[in-house]
Order: structure tokens, then sequence, then C-alpha cells
């Protein structure tokens, strides 16, 4: 039973440092969100898939996406 409330302890822990963290950044956003930020998801320099972003580029594209 120990284990048991220790581990929804822990959960209800993460959740709320993941909420706080994004309740304090402006907007709910986060720079560098786009797969081609991370040099182990990206090897080759590829653009980003969702919004055409390249690893040297800063901001994402997602808003001149249009659906």
């Amino acid at each position: 039973m120990k284990l048991l409330f220790l581990t929804i302890g822990l959960l209800a822990l993460a959740f709320a440092g993941i909420a706080i963290k994004i309740w304090s950044k402006k907007d709910g956003k986060f720079a560098g969100t786009c797969a081609s930020q991370s040099p182990f998801l990206n090897k080759d320099g590829e653009a980003c898939g969702y919004c055409g972003k390249l690893p040297t580029e800063q901001d994402c594209r997602k808003d001149s996406v249009t659906p």
C-alpha cells in the first residue's frame, strides 16, 4: 500500500512540475520544439517535417503554415 501511495505521489509531483513549467512560460510556448533543433534526432540536418524550419534557423515556421 505504501508503494501505491508513493507512486501516486511521485506522478502527482511530476504533473505539477510540468504544469508549473507550462504556466510560467509566456503563452505556454517553448523555444526549440521542432525536431530539427535536436542533433540526436536530426543527424542529417534536414528541415522540420511539420513547419519546414532548418536547423540553422531560430524561430519555428508553424505560424506561416496553413492547415
